[in-house]
């Protein structure tokens, strides 16, 4: 049985909403990838050098980025010459097979690290304009359904209308937000934050940050400081150091990654507004030049369309039609 057949198999007949959330939040990268894909195997019916070609330019289109294509194209030309595949449409499912393996390396944890005991910490951070705010409220309001009691930090003390943006989710989701005044010293709101939360016997707590990329060395004295105050309080914390990136920004958003890679250690991704871009190859991009595991996928503007990344049921949405064809 084929890669592709076993996840027919897994998912075809499920109508649960997380496959229905990949479909649908995936709908215009898929429309994009699929009506190029198809364009490609009508003009060219035999593998050959100008195939690849092409795939190359509708890869590196979708924003996959170009070392992830390049990597991919040469894996595709050696399982086309030693499985003697020369029909194009054959080598589809095998694309499928190459993109997941890259989305999921083994050694991956995909999975959020929540304490079992004590107070979880995570820290987000991102630039301005990312999702950064929403993710939070929407994290916030999962694991509030989960039935943890959570809490939010106002880290951002900087942009202006960050405090109040954070407050308005934590009144929506139910969660205390604890905040200083505009302008405060972030690290000094994170301390209190950790003393509310223990006091109050929280089990999660969210903190915002400052996402000024102007003058990295700020940036990164400030995110140090933060993480230094927390690992004071908690020494294991903080547990997550998530990443929250604008998947519509493309190769921008790569850019930003490789930034903050360079100022923090970033324990994982969170690609928003997946649902908004033509060009979701860029999960890929990010996967696989960053060797950092994507957690969590906005496929939606819901509090529940903020998703566990599976890589999986990415390729299934991705390649359904395609393979299915």
């Amino acid at each position: 049985m084929s890669f592709f057949d076993k996840l027919k198999n897994k998912f075809s007949n499920q109508s649960d909403g997380v496959t229905s959330k990949f479909k649908d939040g995936l709908s215009k990268t898929r429309d994009n990838f699929t009506g190029r894909m198809n364009e490609l195997f009508a003009q060219y019916r035999t593998v050959d050098e100008d195939f690849f070609e092409e795939l190359e330019e509708i890869l590196i289109g979708a924003d996959v980025g170009v070392t992830t294509v390049m990597e991919l194209v040469e894996e595709l030309e050696h399982e086309a010459r030693i499985q003697n595949i020369t029909d194009t449409r054959k080598l589809a499912p095998v694309i499928s097979e190459k993109l997941a393996a890259k989305l999921e390396k083994r050694e991956d944890d995909t999975r959020l690290n929540v304490q079992k005991d004590g107070l979880t910490v995570f820290l987000f951070v991102g630039v301005n304009g990312v999702g950064k705010t929403t993710t939070i409220g929407k994290v916030a309001h999962s694991f509030k359904q989960e039935g943890k009691k959570v809490m939010l930090a106002a880290g951002d003390t900087f942009r202006a209308g960050a405090i109040e943006q954070l407050e308005v989710w934590g009144e929506r989701v139910g969660v205390d937000v604890i905040k200083q005044q505009a302008g405060s010293d972030p690290a000094a709101v994170m301390y209190d934050a950790i003393q509310s939360a223990r006091s109050r016997k929280a089990d999660i707590l969210l903190c915002d940050t400052a996402g000024r990329l102007q003058n990295k060395v700020n940036l990164m004295n400030e995110l140090e400081k933060v993480k230094r105050v927390i690992s004071k309080e908690i020494p294991d914390a903080p547990h997550e150091v998530l990443l929250v990136l604008d998947a519509t920004t493309g190769q921008n958003a790569l850019s930003q990654a490789k930034t903050f890679k360079q100022v923090t250690n970033i324990s994982g991704i969170v690609l928003t507004k997946l649902d908004g871009t033509a060009k979701g190859g860029i999960v890929l991009a990010i996967r696989n030049e960053l060797d950092v595991p994507v957690k969590l996928i906005g496929l939606g503007e819901k509090v529940e369309d903020l998703q566990p990344f599976d890589a999986e049921q990415f390729v299934y949405g991705l390649f359904k039609e395609l393979v299915e064809a």
